[in-house]
C-alpha cells in the first residue's frame, strides 16, 4: 500500500476523522447531569452575564483555540476549498492537543471574500481563547489577520506566516553562532515572496538582520524598487524591494550568507550553492521536495554547509509544530490579548537555547538514536522533545506580561509545574520529589561512571541542583566522555584504582570476613565500582548510591546487600514501582526482590511502601492483593496476605488504612469497596498495592506499563540501611535522574 492508501484507511477507521468531543466532568448520575445542564448550568451563565471574564473560570474558553481556514492555500495541494481542507484542520487540532493539551474546534469557512471571512471569525470571539488561521492564500491572509487582530480581544495567529518565521528564526540564531557569523552582517536571499517569506523576512529583522541586507526573489526575479514602482509587487512584499540590478535567483545567491527557500523544489543547483559566502546557511523549506536536497547541498562544498529542510528524514527539520502549540499555550495561560513580536522573539530564543541542552533518551530513540548534539547537524530541537513545552510556553507567557498584553500574571516556577502535570501524572508526582531534592542536594555516588547515560545524568543532576553527583571510575576517561557529549561541567570523580583506599578495604573486610572473605579478596573487590560505591556510602563519604544500568538486577543488588544491608529494624528489602495513570497514582510492591514472601515479609514490605508513598506526599491506603476476597478462598496462598493485613491492622505504629486479602479490582474500584464490601477498612481505593509474590508483582507492573498506559518510576529499593537503588538495564537518563532524586530525599530524611 502507498502512503496515501494508508492515510485513507487511517482516516476512515471508525469513528472517521481524528477528533472527538469528550466530557471533563462526571456525568454518571441524575445530579451530575443536572449540574452539567439544566437547571444547574444557570449558575455559571448568570456569573458570566455579570462578568464576561468569568467565562475563563466556568467554561473551556481559556483552553480552546479555533483553527480556521477557507482551504485556499493548503500546503502541497493549493486551493482545494473549505470542506476538502477539513482533514488538515483536524490534524492541526491533534497537534495542539498532543503537544500542549489545548482543545480545538476546527472551523472551515466557505468564504472567498476576505471581508466575509473576517466577519464570520470575529463573531466567534465569545467561543474561543485564541484563533489559529491556517492555509489562507496571500495576499488575503495579511488582510484577514490584520483586521482580526484589530477587532478581536483574543490572540489571532496565522501559522503559515509566523510559524515558519519563528522556527527558522530559531535555527538562524544557532546557525549564525555555529558558523561564527553575526546577524547584523548577514546577506540573506529569499526564494519566494509569499506570506511565509514576507513574515520570515520581517521576523529576521526583529532578530537583528538588517532589512537592506535581504534580497527577495519571486518567480519573476529579484524584487527591485523598479518593479515596486511599476506596480508589479503587492502591498506586503514591496517593503523588501531593493535598489538592485534585475536578475534571478542565481544572481541573488552570489556571496549570500543565508539562503531561505519558501518556493518550489529543485530550483537551486550545486553551482549556486558554491557561489555563496563561506560556511553558508541553507534553509530549503519547500515541502515535500526542498529547493535543493540535503545531500546535494552538503556535497557542493568542502566547508561547513549548515542545512535545514522541512523534512523529518534529514537533520534540522523546520517544523511549525515546534511553535504554535506552545506559543498558544503561553498566550492562553496569561489570557493575552494578542501574540505580539516580543512573544514571537521569546519563542525563537527559547527554542534556540534548548538546542544547546542535552537531549533526552526518548527523543534520541524517536529519531533512530541519532547523536543530537548542538552543532551544524542540530541547530533546532526535535518536534518530539517534551521539553519544548516547558521552555517555549513560559518564555511566551513572560514576554506577554512584560509587553503589557497579558490580562493575568503567573508564578514562573509554579507554572512550569502546571505544564509538567499536563504531560502526565508521573511528571506531577516526580516534581514533588525533585523540589524536595533541590532544597538540600545530597552527595550521590554513581557506580557506573564510564557509562554515557550516567555522565549525562550527572550533568543534569548538577545543573538542576538535584544532587551532587560523584562518578566512580577513571577521571580522564569520564571527562573525555563529558567533552565528547558537549557537556560543560567538571564532574566529581573518584577512581577506585587511582589511589590507596586501605580504610575502604578494612571496612569491607570487617563487614564480610565472617562470610568467608579474606583481606586480599576485599582489596580486589574494592576495585569493583559497585563494592567501592557501597563502602563509600557505608563510610559516610557519600549520602546515597545508584547502580545497575550495566548489570543484571541480582548481580547489582548483591554488593548492596552485602555491604549496606537492610536497616536495623528491617529483615527484607523490596522493590517498589510508582505507576501513574491520567488521574491516579499507585505504588506497587514487591516487583524485584522477594520471590515468595511470607506474611511477615508482606507486612514489612507494606510498611516500607507506605513510607515511599509519603515521600511523594501521598497518604497511603494499602491493599494486600490475592485472587480471593476476604476469605472467599481459603488456602495457603490466600492466608499469607490475609495474615499480613491482620498484622498491620493490629500494629499500633501503622497509621494508615490497610486491608486484605482482596482482588485487584476490589482494591481500586470505589463502588465495590463502599458497596459490596462496605465493612472494608478502605473507604477509598487503595494506592499501595502489595503483591502476593515476586512473579505477580513483576508481571503486573509490566502489563500495566505496556498495555495499561501506566508510566513507571522505579524500582525504588526500600528497607535498606542507606539510600541505595538499583536501576534497570534499559533505563533512560530521566529515569536515572528521577531515582537519584528519590535517593537524595531519602538521604535528607535519614540525616534529620
Amino acid at each position: 500500500m502507498t502512503l496515501e492508501d494508508d492515510s485513507l484507511e487511517y482516516h476512515a477507521a471508525r469513528p472517521p476523522g481524528k477528533l472527538e468531543t469528550t466530557t471533563t466532568k462526571p456525568t454518571n448520575t441524575q445530579r451530575e447531569l443536572s449540574l452539567a445542564y439544566s437547571p444547574g448550568v444557570a449558575g455559571p451563565c448568570r456569573e458570566i452575564a455579570s462578568d464576561p471574564d468569568a467565562a475563563y473560570q466556568y467554561t473551556v474558553k481559556g483552553n480552546l483555540v479555533g483553527v480556521v481556514s477557507n482551504g485556499s492555500a493548503v500546503l502541497g495541494l493549493g486551493d482545494i476549498g473549505a470542506q476538502a481542507s477539513k482533514p488538515v484542520m483536524e490534524g492541526k487540532g491533534v497537534l495542539f492537543k498532543r503537544f500542549a493539551d489545548i482543545d480545538v474546534f476546527d472551523i472551515e469557512l466557505d468564504h472567498e471574500d476576505p471581508e466575509a471571512f473576517v466577519e464570520s471569525v470575529a463573531g466567534m470571539e465569545p467561543t474561543f481563547g485564541g484563533i489559529n488561521l491556517e492555509d489562507i492564500k496571500a495576499p488575503e491572509c495579511f488582510t484577514i489577520e490584520s483586521q482580526l487582530r484589530e477587532r478581536m480581544d483574543v490572540p489571532v495567529f496565522h501559522d503559515d506566516q509566523h510559524g515558519t518565521a519563528i522556527i527558522s528564526g530559531a535555527a538562524l540564531l544557532n546557525a549564525t553562532e555555529v558558523s561564527g557569523k553575526d546577524l547584523a552582517d548577514l546577506e540573506v536571499t529569499f526564494a519566494g515572496a509569499g506570506a511565509a517569506a514576507v513574515a520570515s523576512a520581517r521576523f529576521y529583522v526583529s532578530l537583528g538582520v538588517k532589512q537592506e541586507n535581504i534580497t527577495m526573489v519571486d518567480i519573476d526575479g529579484i524584487l527591485t524598487t523598479e518593479r515596486a514602482e511599476d506596480g508589479d509587487l503587492n502591498a506586503y512584499n514591496r517593503e523588501f524591494a531593493r535598489d538592485a540590478p534585475e536578475g534571478g535567483l542565481e544572481e541573488a545567491m552570489v556571496d549570500a550568507d543565508v539562503f531561505v527557500g519558501l518556493a518550489a523544489g529543485d530550483i537551486v543547483s550545486q553551482e549556486m550553492v558554491r557561489s555563496m559566502a563561506d560556511n553558508p546557511i541553507i534553509f530549503a523549506m519547500a515541502n515535500p521536495t526542498p529547493e535543493i536536497s540535503y545531500d546535494a547541498a552538503k556535497a557542493a562544498r568542502d566547508d561547513t554547509v549548515i542545512m535545514a529542510t522541512g523534512r523529518s528524514d534529514y537533520p534540522n527539520q523546520v517544523n511549525n509544530v515546534l511553535g504554535f502549540p506552545f506559543i498558544f499555550r503561553g498566550a492562553l495561560d496569561v489570557r493575552a490579548t494578542e501574540i505580539n513580536e516580543a512573544m514571537k522573539v521569546a519563542a525563537a530564543e527559547a527554542l534556540a537555547a534548548l538546542a544547546k541542552e542535552d537531549v533526552p533518551d526518548a527523543v534520541r530513540k524517536a529519531y533512530g538514536d541519532q547523536p543530537l548534539q548542538f552543532g551544524s547537524e542540530y541547530i533546532i530541537p526535535k518536534p518530539m522533545d517534551p521539553r519544548v513545552l516547558f521552555e517555549v510556553a513560559p518564555a511566551v507567557a513572560n514576554a506577554a506580561i512584560d509587553s503589557g498584553v497579558a490580562r493575568t500574571d503567573l508564578e514562573v516556577d509554579t507554572y512550569v509545574e502546571d505544564l509538567e502535570a499536563r504531560l502526565g501524572k508521573s511528571r506531577e508526582m516526580m516534581r514533588v520529589v525533585l523540589n524536595k531534592a533541590q532544597s538540600d542536594p545530597q552527595r550521590v555516588a554513581l557506580a557506573e561512571g564510564h557509562n554515557e547515560k550516567i555522565v549525562r545524568a550527572a550533568y543534569q543532576l548538577e545543573e538542576q541542583g538535584i544532587a551532587e553527583p560523584v562518578l566512580i571510575g577513571n577521571e580522564e576517561r569520564i571527562k573525555r566522555i563529558a567533552t565528547e557529549l558537549g557537556l560543560e561541567f567538571e564532574p566529581a570523580v573518584v577512581d577506585p584504582k587511582g589511589g590507596s583506599y586501605d580504610e575502604y578495604v578494612d571496612a569491607l573486610y570487617e563487614r564480610r570476613r565472617r562470610k568467608g572473605i579474606t583481606r586480599r579478596e576485599a582489596a580486589e573487590l574494592i576495585e569493583d565500582s559497585n563494592y567501592f560505591a557501597s563502602v563509600m556510602v557505608e563510610q559516610g563519604d557519600a549520602d546515597a548510591m545508584l547502580t545497575g544500568l550495566t548489570h543484571h538486577y541480582p548481580s547489582a543488588l548483591r554488593p548492596l546487600l552485602q555491604v549496606i544491608g537492610t536497616a536495623d529494624d528491617v529483615d527484607y528489602a523490596a522493590g517498589v514501582y510508582m505507576l501513574t495513570f491520567k488521574n491516579r497514582v499507585v505504588f506497587l510492591a514487591d516487583a524485584t526482590v522477594n520471590q515468595d514472601p511470607d506474611a511477615e515479609t508482606l507486612a514489612e514490605v507494606t510498611r516500607h511502601t507506605a513510607d515511599i508513598a509519603r515521600r511523594f506526599d501521598v497518604e497511603p491506603r494499602a491493599a494486600l492483593l490475592s485472587y480471593s476476597d476476604f476469605g472467599s478462598v481459603d488456602n495457603e496462598g490466600t492466608r499469607k496476605p490475609r495474615r499480613a493485613a491482620e498484622l498491620l491492622r493490629t500494629d499500633s505504629e501503622v497509621e494508615f488504612p490497610v486491608d486484605g486479602e482482596m482482588q485487584a479490582d476490589t482494591a481500586v474500584v470505589e463502588e465495590t469497596l463502599q458497596g459490596t464490601y462496605e465493612f472494608a477498612n478502605l473507604e477509598k481505593p487503595a494506592n499501595v498495592l502489595v503483591m502476593p509474590n515476586l512473579e505477580a508483582g513483576n508481571i503486573t507492573y509490566k502489563l500495566l506499563q505496556r498495555l495499561g498506559g501506566a508510566e513507571a518510576v522505579g524500582p525504588m529499593l526500600t528497607g535498606m540501611a542507606e539510600p541505595v537503588h538499583v536501576l534497570q538495564r534499559d533505563d533512560e537518563v530521566k529515569d536515572i535522574v528521577n531515582l537519584a532524586a528519590v535517593a537524595s530525599v531519602e538521604a535528607q530524611q535519614s540525616s534529620q
